[in-house]
């Protein structure tokens, strides 16, 4: 084999392996903590009114009122956050875009002082920015990126951030609700199903973090087991003191 050939297999070999993991979540990350978030909750909520000793129905219409409070919070929060930073990053985009048609001399000279300061040698940086700021929209771009950090062209939707929030929750604030609907008159189903959401939730993080699946697991389902415990105690205390 060629030393061209070789140089290539390695080149190949080294773009397959050099992956990472998504830093950011993408979708996996805020859906499954949206229905994580959904099932502790809910969970909570409905071992809380069980330990004051109520009816069956009233554990049925409190899971089903938490759903739907829950899942409708979310998605207003969510919508009203997303659509906030959307707003305020359109507003300093327009202040760039200003600063770039009043001042484009200066605006170049600051990109080429930004990659001066990145270790790149002052002619080559005046030249790469003079190249880059002769398109204005392009000119824009680079200095969101640079500057705010953003990508002027892959802003968050407000509303596919609401839709998914609200069907995430929901999903997770069913799964405790699941066992009661389909006609269980006992807490211990709903609790075992809603305890092996929470382990498989748990497990699915793991695919953004470096930790394993069964320790992400173990922790989440601990966590909402503690959070469910403690909501039971507290409502049979409650349901003593007020009964």
């Amino acid at each position: 084999m060629s030393i061209m050939e070789n140089e290539a297999a390695l080149h190949e070999a080294h773009r397959d392996n050099h992956t990472h993991r998504d830093v950011n979540g993408g979708w996996l990350r805020p859906a499954v903590f949206g229905a994580m978030d959904g099932l502790v909750s809910n969970l909570a909520l409905m071992t809380g009114v069980a330990g004051g000793d109520v009816s069956h129905r009233t554990i049925v219409i409190t899971g089903l009122v938490g759903l739907a409070a829950g899942a409708f919070s979310m998605a207003a929060g969510e919508y009203t956050s997303v659509a906030s930073q959307r707003e305020l990053v359109q507003a300093e985009l327009e202040v760039e875009r200003g600063e770039l048609r009043k001042h484009p001399l200066d605006e170049m000279k600051e990109l080429a002082a930004l990659y001066v300061s990145r270790g790149v040698e002052p002619g080559l940086a005046a030249a790469v920015a003079e190249q880059l700021s002769r398109d204005p929209e392009q000119a824009l771009e680079i200095h969101a990126r640079e500057e705010l950090g953003i990508d002027p062209d892959d802003l968050p939707s407000p509303l596919v951030a609401a839709v998914s929030s609200f069907g995430a929750f929901a999903l997770g604030a069913l799964l405790p609700l699941l066992p009661y609907l389909l006609g269980a008159t006992a807490l211990w189903p709903a609790l075992l199903l809603a305890l092996i959401g929470l382990f498989g939730c748990g497990a699915v993080v793991a695919r953004v973090t470096a930790r394993s699946w069964w320790y992400s697991g173990l922790r989440q389902l601990t966590l909402g087991g503690a959070a469910a415990g403690i909501t039971y105690a507290l409502g049979a205390l409650f349901g003593t003191a007020v009964s």
